[in-house]
């Protein structure tokens, strides 16, 4: 079972030492960056579920990597607390405004850390849960619109299709018999497509190129 990874962006080497000593002993994936700009580099790599970062760093400081990652699509899930010895109410709120998740006062009392990761952690899987159902319940109401979209004109199309193949077979015009063929074919393909589309449950997606992919119905 993987475990679950926690950052820490933190420029004392003490302070690092002892925070990630005691999160490894807690059962925790612990990768660490000395400032903001290092942990935004090693964020696609690692992929933590919590940031835990000192607010004071030289380069990129917490608040600023907070600011950053909260406006990234990519990063605006990752529960995010900042570290710092600052204790007023003004510098709490400043904290918070840019996007912070949670907020602990140095020195901390290790068991209080570890219940603040612990819920960072709960959060993070939560979100990504309901962020999972969401575009499930997305792509399937796209499958039943675009089905019934098409499913319109696919009737038109087969009433016409009939039309014109008793009238070829009226005038014995043998040589449009292959081309009937193709187009009844098609018409049972996309009508295959159209039925797969409007019965879509479990939507799973798959590569369509390298940069887009298409959903999954066969």
């Amino acid at each position: 079972m993987d475990k679950d990874r926690i950052l820490i962006v933190e420029d004392e080497p003490d302070t690092l030492f002892i925070l990630s000593k005691l999160l490894q002993k807690n059962g925790y994936d612990v990768a660490s960056a000395k400032n903001g700009k290092v942990a935004l580099e090693m964020l696609d790599s690692f992929k933590p579920l919590v940031v835990l970062a000192d607010w004071t760093m030289p380069e990129l400081d917490g608040l600023e990597l907070c600011k950053r990652m909260k406006s990234n699509d990519n990063y605006k899930l990752i529960y995010y607390i900042i570290l710092t010895a600052r204790s007023s109410v003004n510098d709490r709120i400043k904290g918070l405004d840019v996007g912070a998740d949670d907020f602990l006062i140095k020195p901390t009392d290790n068991q209080e850390l570890l219940a603040r990761i612990r819920s960072g952690v709960r959060i993070n899987k939560l979100q990504s849960e309901l962020k999972n159902v969401e575009h499930s319940k997305a792509l399937i109401e796209m499958a039943c619109t675009l089905g019934h979209k098409m499913n319109n004109p696919l009737s038109s199309l087969i009433i016409s299709f009939q039309n014109i193949e008793g009238e070829v077979k009226k005038s014995n015009r043998t040589d449009l018999e292959e081309d009937l063929l193709v187009v009844n074919e098609s018409i049972s393909r996309i009508r295959t497509h159209i039925e797969d589309l409007m019965k879509l449950k479990d939507p799973r997606l798959t590569d369509y190129t390298t940069e887009n992919k298409m959903l999954k119905l066969d």
